[in-house]
């Protein structure tokens, strides 16, 4: 029998939508158990606590509990490769850590390609580092130290949570745009910033959050924080591109999921973790950890986790960086 033209049109527009409403359906639907985020690194760090300030934000809005699971250790590596190996369902996702774009040039041996494996859902937060040196030290701006350690080479300590840490690698692509030579002296258990205090080493290029209050009380000098502006809480404290056009460095996180997890499960975990970096609370809370709100599309966190790959690939392969 021929259908009349009409006919014929709603059932093959039928059809066509049939494929399309299982994931919808889905999308709607999850999630409809707890779902865990891995993270690489020791419970009460800055990584766990922004982890649980995200997962908090998102068991509140779908429902389900977010649950937080450490995985510390390889520089992140153990939590990720947890991560690669989970299904591809939306269950199991991974705080991305500046540390991971790092770790793929870092190691010469992973079993997995982070940028391959791991699936961008949502940037959440960055923060700078701050370049400090010890209040007794000669140079009192950033020219008067690169002035000094040219004058001085090798006889600059430069003091690190460890090799290819984010305070290392920090350093050493300071090292690279300023043409000065330090000599690298890394603590993998803390203790960097005691030492600089203490005079053993003389500039450490730390984390802000976990700085600011000895450059508050005037135990530590900083001469730049590492951002492409200053920073609102410490906004005397110059730029350090102020005086090194094109420096920057930052540490951040972000949401991943394994390859293969379904994009209307990442466009709606996407489009909840950025309706939190809106919200009044969440913003005073990064604040309270010298953080800033790191929003924008799964797309954008992509392409800035490949450009940080990039770039930190460049700062190793300079200075010669191999894991210990």
């Amino acid at each position: 029998m021929k259908l009349p033209r009409r006919n014929f049109l709603q059932l093959a527009a039928g059809a066509a939508a049939q494929p399309a409403l299982p994931h919808i359906a889905r999308a709607q639907v999850y999630p409809t158990r707890p779902v865990r985020i891995v993270v690489g690194f020791a419970a009460g760090s800055t990584n766990d606590i922004i982890a649980g300030l995200i997962g908090q934000w998102l068991s509140e809005r779908l429902g389900q509990p977010f649950v937080i699971e450490n995985r510390p250790g390889g520089g992140g590596n153990i939590g990720t490769e947890a991560v690669v190996r989970s299904p591809p369902d939306g269950y199991t996702l991974l705080q991305i850590a500046s540390a991971n774009a790092i770790a793929a040039t870092l190691y010469d041996k992973l079993n997995f390609n982070f940028l391959r494996d791991i699936a961008p859902v949502a940037g959440t937060n960055s923060n700078p580092f701050v370049m400090v040196v010890n209040p007794s030290f000669p140079a009192k701006t950033v020219p008067e130290f690169i002035a000094y350690a040219k004058a001085n080479p090798g006889q600059i300590k430069m003091g690190s949570s460890g090799i290819g840490t984010g305070t290392h690698v920090s350093g050493e692509l300071f090292k690279m745009m300023s043409g000065v030579n330090m000599t690298h002296v890394p603590y993998p258990s803390g203790g960097q910033l005691t030492d600089l205090v203490g005079g053993r080493v003389q500039v450490v290029f730390s984390p802000l959050p976990g700085t600011i209050e000895q450059v508050s009380t005037g135990k530590l000098r900083a001469l730049a924080v590492t951002s492409t502006s200053r920073w609102g809480s410490i906004s005397d404290v110059p730029a350090l591109s102020e005086f090194v056009p094109g420096y920057e460095t930052s540490g951040w996180n972000g949401i991943g999921a394994p390859k293969g997890t379904p994009a209307e499960i990442i466009d709606k975990l996407n489009s909840e973790i950025n309706a939190g970096l809106a919200s009044p609370g969440m913003k005073a809370r990064f604040a309270d950890l010298s953080a800033t709100a790191f929003a924008g599309t799964p797309a954008d966190f992509g392409k800035f986790i490949a450009e940080e790959t990039e770039k930190w690939a460049k700062v190793i392969k300079f200075a010669g960086i191999k894991a210990e």
